[in-house]
């Protein structure tokens, strides 16, 4: 085969939409997409809700199959991951698990990020699952249909999603969360405290401030989880969702700049050798709605991943380009649904719309008089309206957004931003959709 002008290592949501915007901007050279799953590329969020109830064909995960990608010209590898790569400012050649060589002009990093795993004893045992991959999935979903009593460790969006679908299925849930509120690092204190309300009159018992520290079991099958304080809660399984770290161990081998929390990139989704491009979960960099807060901020959604691959793409192909889109992210806990927009760390001011205890209603975050993101459940309108805002460097008045009877669209205005704030904080144009 020719050498392949790009090769795109990583075949998840981020590097399938970097394949097909390169495809889209006329891009008409060879790439090579390898993934180290046995899956042509699919959606993710349905995996701890839908698809793990079984309520979601596994077909219809799909985001592009085999003959999308032979339809036009993609080489799709699966199954065989990219153990190391060699490069120069030329091109260069990895090489994957089977001993493959693949040689490349141009290379796009969206090697995603993996479950943390729970650094106790007895982790090991059969029936402590994570959530990441389809396969794990479909082991979760058929552990489910067996269970009664099941502990979630990590109170963060999987493990509730996860948790709310357990429930669903008939199992007694107990979720226990180091941290002293769920979902602590992505979003406001009212909204954990009432994910908290809302998950245990659903039937969830919640433990915060509660930490694992060892698992019992026998024959390899886990039983109980011991807590910190001496506690033993019964189980049959023990899902584990702390988090995710991102996959950086190529990165690393090419001397990239790397941090803890990710592979470093430019609003271009340039790596630190200025050749190499890098999108998704594994990446850290700059954006542009922290309104003039310094800092990297690693973001890990569809949207974000999408998004930034597009980037990387169009940066690829010598395009002038810029990550200017709206961080934006759902998340479906049995049947609420909580929509976010804009980033409501560092807020000043918070406004609610609605009645909390109605399970309708929406959050309004502000910063020195700007609104920065909202945070909605079963209020959809209002999410679609301050997305919008953002997009286009509006604001709403707290005053005004505060009364629940006025649309929140008759509020609009443009934003004007604070002296700290510099021109690369605003975007240069409104993003895609």
């Amino acid at each position: 085969m020719t050498a392949p002008a790009t090769l795109v290592v990583g075949a998840g949501q981020a590097g399938i939409s970097l394949v097909a915007e390169l495809r889209a901007l006329g891009h008409d050279e060879p790439v090579v997409l390898v993934g180290d799953e046995d899956e042509p590329p699919y959606e993710r969020p349905p995996l701890s809700k839908s698809y793990l109830r079984g309520e979601h064909d596994r077909s219809s995960l799909t985001l592009r199959d085999a003959a999308w990608c032979a339809d036009h010209g993609v080489e799709l590898v699966m199954g065989d991951a990219v153990v190391s790569i060699e490069r120069d400012h030329r091109g260069g050649r990895a090489t994957t698990q089977s001993g493959r060589h693949l040689d490349f002009a141009r290379l796009a990093l969206t090697t995603g990020a993996f479950e943390a795993a729970l650094p106790v004893e007895g982790a090991e045992l059969d029936r402590v699952l994570t959530l990441r991959t389809l396969h794990d999935a479909d082991v979760l979903a058929a552990a489910l249909r067996g269970s009664r009593d099941v502990v979630v460790v990590g109170g963060g969006f999987i493990g509730l999603e996860v948790a709310a679908s357990a429930r669903q299925m008939g199992a007694t849930v107990t979720v226990v969360e180091a941290a002293d509120r769920l979902l602590a690092r992505s979003v406001t204190p009212v909204l954990s405290d009432f994910y908290l309300a809302a998950h245990e009159r659903r039937g969830t018992r919640v433990l915060l401030g509660t930490t694992a520290v060892r698992i019992h079991g026998t024959a390899d099958r886990a039983e109980a989880v011991v807590l910190d304080d001496g506690r033993e809660l019964r189980t049959d399984l023990v899902v584990v969702g702390i988090g995710a770290l991102p996959r950086t161990d190529l990165a690393v081998g090419l001397g990239l700049e790397v941090e803890p929390r990710g592979i470093v990139v430019d609003r271009r989704a340039l790596t630190s050798d200025g050749v190499t491009v890098a999108a998704g979960d594994c990446t850290v960099g700059p954006n542009p709605f922290t309104r003039g807060r310094p800092g990297r901020l690693r973001l890990e959604s569809v949207a974000h991943a999408t998004d930034q691959a597009r980037v990387a793409a169009a940066t690829l192909l010598g395009h002038e380009t810029a990550y200017a889109s709206v961080p934006w992210f759902w998340s479906d806990q049995g049947d609420l649904r909580l929509q976010i927009a804009g980033l409501p760390h560092g807020a000043d001011q918070l406004v609610i719309r609605g009645e909390l205890g109605s399970e309708s209603f929406s959050l309004l975050s502000y910063r020195e008089g700007l609104l920065i993101a909202i945070e909605a459940v079963g209020a959809s309108a209002d999410y679609v309206v301050v997305k919008r805002a953002l997009e286009r460097g509006m604001t709403i008045p707290a005053n005004l957004a505060g009364d629940s009877t006025l649309p929140l669209r008759r509020g609009l205005q443009t934003a004007v931003t604070s002296t700290s704030d510099t021109a690369n904080d605003r975007p240069p144009s409104a993003p895609r959709s």
